[in-house]
């Protein structure tokens, strides 16, 4: 039997997306708050978070994410946050991290931790080991849970391993991405794969690259997941690419889609008590 409770992750802006692409991507904090707040509106449980700077490209600092933070803060004070540690523009591991050096209460909730290099069509993410242990090592320290990125089984191989080493804390929290390149694609049995190779009582969610979203969220539903949606994973709303989406649209699909199967939104309130454990 299906859980009727799903959480939803929005990803509104992400590293690649332009304003000349789409004018509907957020990028400065101004913006991407005000899209937080009207899908908060529709129903969602975390936000994942990419700085860009003022000329709209991707941006590591704390100081930016701060910014960020606070204004999404102050229209959805509830919204649990997740900043990026993305290797896609930057390896340091000093640049990456800055951001869980957020305080008080502007410290994130989760951070991403993407574990393994891969391909993606415009070039590679690199990720490698000692990075990996030492982002989630600091995550531990600073009591920020992992959302585990995950495209391929070795990624599952390599979240089994960041638990037996003790690097990963009680709850664990994960997103399937179908779809990539370079990574598993949305079938019910790769999908199945997956999720049985994910250590015992991970809370994952599914999310689909571009044009495979609606089948991976469907597929995902369908076995009971939650969901990662939102335009850095992809700028349309049809497969055809001929409407441009924006992220209450995408959020209002999954809405659709859940509908249909009597499964109902996890406040952020439930998925801190019932999944974080805080």
């Amino acid at each position: 039997m299906l859980s009727p409770k799903f959480s939803i992750v929005l990803a509104p802006t992400g590293m690649i997306p332009t304003k000349s692409q789409t004018p509907y991507v957020p990028v400065s904090p101004k913006e991407i708050a005000s899209d937080v707040h009207r899908c908060s509106q529709i129903g969602i449980t975390s936000v994942h978070i990419h700085a860009r700077d003022d000329s709209g490209a991707p941006d590591w600092r704390m100081e930016k994410y701060q910014e960020i933070v606070y204004a999404v803060k102050s229209l959805v004070p509830e919204i649990l946050i997740n900043v990026s540690t993305s290797g896609r523009s930057w390896s340091e591991l000093e640049k990456r991290a800055d951001c869980l050096a957020l305080q008080g209460d502007l410290r994130p909730d989760l951070a991403s931790l993407t574990l393994s290099s891969l391909n993606f069509l415009s070039g590679p993410s690199v990720n490698s080991p000692d990075i990996i242990y030492n982002l989630a090592r600091m995550m531990l320290e600073r009591d920020i849970t992992p959302e585990l990125e995950i495209f391929d089984l070795g990624m599952i191989n390599m979240a089994n391993v960041l638990q037996k080493k003790g690097l990963l804390p009680e709850a664990i929290v994960a997103n399937l991405f179908m779809g990539n390149i370079a990574g598993v694609q949305p079938s019910p049995s790769e999908l199945g794969i997956m999720v049985d190779r994910l250590p015992t009582g991970t809370h994952w969610s599914g999310a689909g690259i571009g044009e495979f979203r609606d089948q991976a969220h469907a597929i995902t539903l369908g076995a009971g997941g939650s969901i990662r949606v939102g335009l850095e994973d992809g700028i349309y709303l049809d497969r055809s690419k001929t409407q441009l989406a924006t992220n209450e649209l995408l959020v209002e699909r999954v809405h659709q889609m859940a509908g249909l199967l009597d499964r109902h939104l996890m406040t952020s309130s439930e998925f801190k008590s019932e999944i974080l454990k805080k």
